[in-house]
């Protein structure tokens, strides 16, 4: 088996959500021994954002530039490491109300018709079915889906939407939240994410 293994925070040994998702990774390789584990820092390699070159390319055109071709050949890779994995673990910290833009580079890469999803006469259908994903997810404040403050929630609410969309409905989320409240709230909630990590299942 296969698992992926991305972090896009910019905070190296300091985030939170690098700590949670190395906790993911470590609880699935205790109960899965034999897996094999594919890591990417989006934060400390970055894909380029997308541009009207990257289009181009994709529709067939040969495009001239040492830079957007070594791109081009890191956001196949990409593709190929998800198609391969039967697990993802996304670290995803809060930036701003968002997800953190090499992340969404990513996405952009990997989220492409006929290979990740198809357009059907019934709509839009997902083609990464049985594939179980994890999102370690950290952000500042709180965010209860039924509280006034859900509405700023483009990081969770977005991951999950994007990732149902292609077809990956087998998600965990595991959440500390509450991280800029102070360092009581800050121990609190990352002792609460690891106690859930634990507690996971094959």
């Amino acid at each position: 088996m296969q698992l992926l293994h991305l972090d896009s925070s910019v905070l190296g040994a300091a985030s939170a959500s690098r700590r949670l998702s190395a906790e993911i990774v470590a609880r699935q390789l205790a109960l899965l021994p034999d897996l094999a584990v594919t890591y990417r820092d989006l934060a400390a390699d970055p894909p380029l954002h997308l541009s009207a070159a990257h289009m181009a390319a994709r529709m067939g055109e040969v495009i001239e530039d040492a830079t957007l071709n070594e791109d081009l050949v890191k956001g196949n890779a990409y593709l190929d490491e998800l198609l391969a994995a039967d697990i993802v673990v996304i670290g995803a910290p809060m930036y701003n109300f968002s997800i953190p833009t090499p992340l969404k580079a990513w996405i952009d890469r990997i989220a492409v018709a006929g290979k990740t999803f198809s357009y059907t006469a019934a709509g839009p259908e997902g083609l990464l079915k049985n594939k179980k994903a994890f999102i370690a997810s950290a952000r500042g404040s709180s965010y209860p889906a039924n509280g006034p403050s859900a509405a700023f929630d483009h990081q969770e609410s977005y991951l999950t939407g994007l990732l149902a969309f292609l077809g990956m409905t087998d998600l965990t989320i595991v959440r500390a939240e509450g991280l800029a409240i102070g360092p009581e709230a800050k121990d609190a909630a990352l002792a609460r994410a690891s106690e859930d990590i634990a507690a996971l299942a094959a």
